[in-house]
């Protein structure tokens, strides 16, 4: 691994215009392809309705990115592993969520793939949409080998989109994982109309479950008050653009679950991280009030208004357990 920081650190010296790959011509996908190609890198995108074969892609590929959903990132991350790679490649994922049967996160998988290289999470309050509308925004670039991160930095910094670097992948990740089921509590909260004070209250405490899950798993505690945890939070916890806000929006307007997937364009992560949570908090015996009732509502087991006046009236206690 020292050869490799070598290598990345002389390229991050060197300010070289780099080969990289993107796996996922989603909207996200295409996002950071375009951000990277108007520094000036060579990009090259792939998917599997694309006309390039992914042998093709990764081809010298220097950085290869993965911005595909969940539930693609086991066998995409099993395909690329059968290719020749150089041993400096370094990995970057852009996914959001967890893996229902490991439970792993995005990094966890390729990171147990490829265990000789770098990977990086990038992860931040980046709605898709604005920023293929040229708006400003910021993000995070973590990894466990700082050289890499900082790489990844320089590829993806402009005017309008400033990136940071975390020394804590896991709690990066996290945050943008866990904030998923928030927002579709977020969504339910606008959908019934309850008010700016609600609203506030739910993140608040929706961030403190965040915080809660995210240290048990040994992320630090200040990483879910930066951009990919609160920063992240917050948009997507108010924006129309979230899918998962929208999954939450139409549950509170009296659709069925199957009926607003089946019409989302893209994926809502929240709904399959929701589950994944729900296990491990029961199995940890860890408080998720929140996350229970939106699991509860995924289910049917209770409409929007039920899972609201179970909230309310729980039992009274300190906000902070000292």
């Amino acid at each position: 691994m020292s050869d490799q920081i070598y290598s990345i650190s002389k390229l991050k010296t060197q300010n070289s215009k780099l080969s990289i790959a993107i796996l996922g011509a989603g909207a996200w996908g295409m996002a950071l392809a375009n951000l990277a190609a108007a520094n000036g890198h060579r990009v090259r995108v792939w998917s599997r309705q694309g006309p390039q074969t992914l042998e093709a892609v990764l081809q010298n590929a220097q950085i290869v990115l993965s911005a595909i959903s969940m539930k693609g990132v086991s066998n995409v991350t099993s395909q690329v592993h059968s290719y020749p790679l150089s041993p400096e490649t370094i990995f970057v994922t852009a996914t959001k969520g967890l893996d229902p049967e490991t439970r792993c996160t995005p990094s966890q998988i390729w990171q147990t793939a490829f265990p000789d290289h770098a990977v990086v999470v990038l992860s931040g309050p980046n709605l898709s949409k604005e920023i293929e509308l040229r708006l400003p925004a910021a993000t995070v670039v973590a990894s466990n080998i700082p050289t890499a991160a900082q790489l990844v930095q320089l590829v993806f910094s402009s005017h309008l989109f400033r990136v940071y670097t975390n020394p804590d992948p896991l709690g990066v990740e996290l945050g943008g994982t866990l904030k998923n089921v928030i927002a579709i509590a977020s969504g339910v909260c606008d959908g019934l109309q309850l008010g700016t004070n609600a609203k506030a209250a739910l993140v608040t405490r929706g961030l403190t479950e965040m915080v809660r899950i995210g240290n048990l798993w040994g992320a630090n505690t200040e990483t879910f008050y930066g951009l990919s945890g609160l920063g992240d939070l917050l948009a997507t916890c108010n924006s129309p653009l979230s899918r998962n806000y929208q999954v939450g929006y139409q549950l509170a307007g009296g659709k069925t679950l199957t009926e607003i997937l089946a019409n989302l364009q893209g994926t809502a992560e929240g709904v399959n991280t929701c589950r994944v949570l729900v296990q491990i908090a029961q199995q940890q015996n860890i408080a998720m009030p929140i996350t229970e009732q939106v699991y509860r509502l995924l289910q049917s087991e209770v409409s929007p208004q039920q899972a609201l006046d179970e909230l309310m009236l729980r039992n009274i206690k300190p906000e902070y357990n000292y």
